[in-house]
Parts: C-alpha cells; structure tokens; sequence
C-alpha cells in the first residue's frame, strides 16, 4: 500500500508538480484505488491550487460533491480498462481532465489525475450547455463559467508533453513504492537472519554455530529424510527434533520420543513395535508400538547408540521396507514413520569397533546435525541466562532478578560439562537460594562454576617423588576425566587434549582406560 503522505517529501514529484502547475496552469491529485484524492486537506481542500475549475468547484461545497464524484467515476474507468492513461471530460462536462495509472506487479493502486485542461476552443453552445448543467446542479454559474474561460487551451504538440509528464509523476510513485517495499522486505529478511534468529522455537542462541543450525533446519524443513542429531547430553537434541517435525509437513501428526536406553532389549522390542496377546508373560492383550503410534508422524529415537545389535535389525528393516512385526506376530503391518535419531555417542566410532551396523549407521545419517556444546557458543550464555531468569521468575511470582557483573564472568569462564540443562539447573537454583534479592551475587554460585570447574580435578595426584611418575598420573587422570565427559568420544577428547586420536589410543591403551576392559561399576567406568 503506498504511503500517500510520503509524497510529497518527494523531490522529483514535487518538482513535476510545480512544473505542471507553471506551465500548464493544472492541479495534480494523487487518488488511491477506492478513488479517494489523498492530497486534500483536513477541510477536504487541496493547498496552493493553480486551476481556476479546481479553485471554483472546490471552494464551494455543492461544487466540491460534484469535482469529488467526478474524480471516483474516473478513477473507476480507467481501472476497469487497460491503458496507462485515459482523457476523459471534466466535472464541467465541457473540459478535459488526464489520468494516470499507478500500477506495480499488476496491482492497480490509485492514479494521478491532472485537472483541468481544454483541447479546442469551446463553442458558444457548449458553453450554454455548461451553464444549463450548472444550475441543474444548484452551482452559481458565474464563476465557474468566469474559471473556465481562463482554462488554457493546449496545442497538440504541448499536449503530448503534458501526457508524458503526468505519466512520469504516476511512474515516480511506482517507483517510490517499489524502493521502499524493497527496502522493507530487505529490513524482514536481516529480523530474520539476526534479530527473530536468537531463537527457533524453542532454542535461544544468537551465535554463529546456532545461526549455521538454524539455516540448516530451514533447508530441510520440507523434507521427509531420516535426520541424526548430535550432540553431548543437555544441548537440546529432543527440542531440534520438535523442531524438525513441527516445522515439516507431518506437524499435524503424532511427535513420538522414545529413549533407547531406559528399555532392556525385549522390552524396547515391545515398545518400538508392539506385541501380540499372549507372545510372553503379561501380554494380557494386544499392543501397538511407538511406530505405529508415529504412524503419518515422527518417531524420535532419543541415544540411538544404546540400541542393542538385535533390535538394530529389526529398525533397519522398518527404515528400508516401512513394515514391521509385532513380537509373538507373524502378520507384517505398513507403518509411514519418518525417524529422527539422536546420540552423544560417535557411532562412527562404534561401528568400527562392531556395537553398532555400518549399514544403519547411513540409513540413519542421511541428513546429519551436530548440536555445538555450549562452550563453544559462549555468546549465547547472557541470552540463555535472561530467558531461564525470566520464566522462572514468572513462574514463581517473583521480581525479575539479574545477574551482578562477577556473577556473570563466573559464568562465563565455566565450561558447562552438562551444557544448556545444567546451565537451566543452576538458574533455577540461583533464583530459590538470592530469595528477595534481584541482584544475583557470586558467592551463591555452585562451588564448581566458583572455581571455573577446576576444583578436585587432580585430586590424590603425587606432588613428591620422580617427575616422570606424577606426570603420567597427571596424565591419566586428566585423560580418565575426558573420557567420561565426552562419553568415551575419543575424537572429540584428542582434540581438546591437542593431541592426535592415534596418540591419544595409545595412551587409552597404556593406561587401561578402554572402556569395555573396565569392570563394571569400578571408579574407572563411574
């Protein structure tokens, strides 16, 4: 929609307008498309008129009727047809008015209607018929017939000019709409990469690896291809996958999460794909699984990598063929699930050493998103700390509470082993512990975020005796430690270490600290 009062700020089409006004004595009006002139004043009055028709009708209220109605009927004409411009008669009815179309993208938006001008001399009869019609319209006639004689009669040659001049004001507002529509849509567009982009339903995070993630979920939001997600524990892997599918076609079906790791391997069997009366010990009746369940829908499946190699199978089958068997079944049902996995496991890793099939491995990993921890997107901490600060604040009726400066920088330096939920956990500890207080101090925080989470990491390791032996136990505690943050992800630990994963293997090794030779339920597997 054009922006009517903007027009006349416009250089270029005011400079048109007093050219048309100077040389060939005529008022220009911008009309939008219910026919309305834009450029009257709040006493329906157009400023600084310079035709003297214009000048007679509209200072007279009768006259204003009959110059307004005579506007719209054009306005109306050249709308219902498909010229650029149409020389129609005036409200007189014995002088000439042009207007202009105001077109963009085929969308009829108003017109410029230049008024008034006289291609022939009018006749004595003309005139009388003008004054007929005036008194018909209760118009005094004397000074609108006074107006018309000093109308100015335009050659043939000047009329042409006059043509392309009103023209080109109906041009320059095209082309200020069109500027400025672009410029709009270009100001959506930066909202939409930067400003909308701290969060994606229900992620927050402004930082570049966030900002990567986002445009990746854009590209496939209207695919239906099997997505692995992953990430360390407590980035928000189940919130991308809400994502996925509530921003796909499937959003009107089911979202359906299950977590490979709370079920044994019979009990998964049942819960992935249901099972039939009586096939073991309490299947009083027939159940359907999540697939089924999923059905049209989403099924999420929450650390894939703790999936046992028999039920491995089983999902690789319903993934290729889109059937299933129930357990204690022997009927195959049709299910249309698309499967979005999620790990903190390198199950590349895994299928190298066999706990986990090559061949789902790629069935699975067709579209692959790694979730960064929040170390590595530490531009997001204020982000995340207001929004945690603020619902729970809302949630427990409180004054909005912030952060003191120290508290903050606290924050900040600790590296956030259990990233985006931890950080959730300590918020909300912090607002139940400050009480009343709206400013949050340091000294509330968690003994390990106090100390940047280098407390009792070296614990019990020798400070006498050779060099050699305390650096080695350095080192395997240092590497004992990493282990178990990154869950045994050697390739993610040889890169922290600064080290290569041949390198850091070998001292795996050296140490016996692989994790399947460690005794189940030792310190070393804790």
């Amino acid at each position: 929609m054009i922006n009517w009062d903007e027009l006349k700020h416009i250089h270029v089409i005011r400079k048109l307008e007093e050219i048309l006004a100077q040389w060939f004595n005529t008022d220009i009006f911008f009309v939008d498309e219910r026919g309305e002139i834009k450029n009257l004043d709040a006493t329906r009055k157009v400023m600084h008129l310079k035709n003297p028709i214009s000048q007679a009708l509209l200072g007279n209220e009768k006259g204003r009727v009959v110059f307004l109605k005579s506007i719209a009927e054009a306005n109306e004409k050249l709308f219902t047809g498909d010229k650029a411009h149409m020389v129609l008669t005036g409200p007189l009815g014995v002088e000439n008015i042009l207007i202009s179309r105001i077109s963009a993208e085929n969308e009829f938006l108003g017109s410029v209607v230049a008024c008034s001008y006289i291609e022939h001399e009018i006749t004595m009869e003309a005139k009388e018929k003008c004054k007929a019609h005036l008194v018909t319209l209760g118009l005094d006639s004397g000074p609108v017939l006074g107006a018309l004689s000093n109308v100015k009669v335009l050659t043939e040659a000047q009329r042409k000019y006059f043509y392309e001049l009103v023209d080109l004001v109906a041009q320059e507002i095209v082309t200020f709409h069109m500027e400025i529509t672009k410029r709009e849509e270009r100001i959506s567009a930066l909202n939409n990469q930067l400003g909308n982009r701290y969060s994606y339903d229900s992620m927050i995070g402004k930082s570049k690896p966030m900002q990567e993630l986002y445009g990746l979920l854009d590209k496939i939001k209207n695919s239906e291809s099997t997505v692995l997600i992953q990430g360390e524990n407590g980035t928000g892997k189940e919130l991308i996958a809400r994502a996925i599918h509530f921003n796909s076609p499937r959003k009107g079906s089911q979202f359906v999460t299950v977590n490979c790791s709370a079920f044994n391997e019979n009990l998964l069997d049942s819960e992935l794909f249901g099972h039939v009366k009586g096939s073991f010990t309490g299947a009083i009746k027939d159940k359907k699984g999540l697939f089924e369940a999923a059905d049209k829908g989403t099924l999420f499946l929450d650390e894939i990598g703790d999936m046992p190699l028999a039920m491995q199978v089983k999902l690789l089958r319903v993934l290729q063929n889109g059937t299933l068997t129930p357990v204690g079944g022997v009927e195959q049902k049709k299910v249309d699930v698309r499967v979005v996995a999620a790990t903190n496991k390198d199950l590349k890793e895994m299928v190298e050493d066999g706990s986990f099939r090559e061949d789902l491995y790629y069935r699975i990993n067709v579209i692959n998103l790694v979730v960064p921890p929040l170390r590595d997107r530490k531009e997001d901490i204020p982000i995340l700390v207001d929004h945690f600060l603020s619902r729970g604040c809302k949630e427990k009726n409180l004054a909005l509470k912030a952060f003191s400066k120290r508290t903050m920088e606290r924050v900040f330096d600790y590296p956030w082993p259990g990233n985006i939920r931890e950080l959730e956990n300590e918020v909300e500890r912090l607002i139940v512990l400050s009480g009343d207080d709206v400013k949050i101090q340091v000294e509330l925080l968690s003994e390990r975020i106090r100390d940047g989470g280098t407390h009792a990491k070296a614990q019990g390791v020798r400070v006498a005796g050779k060099l050699k032996d305390s650096l080695e136990e350095l080192e395997k505690t240092m590497i004992r430690e990493g282990l178990r943050r990154t869950n045994w992800n050697k390739s993610r630990l040889a890169k922290e270490l600064g080290i290569s994963r041949a390198g850091l293997i070998m001292k795996v090794e050296k140490y016996n600290l692989d994790k399947r030779k460690i005794p189940r339920g030792s310190n070393e597997a804790a």
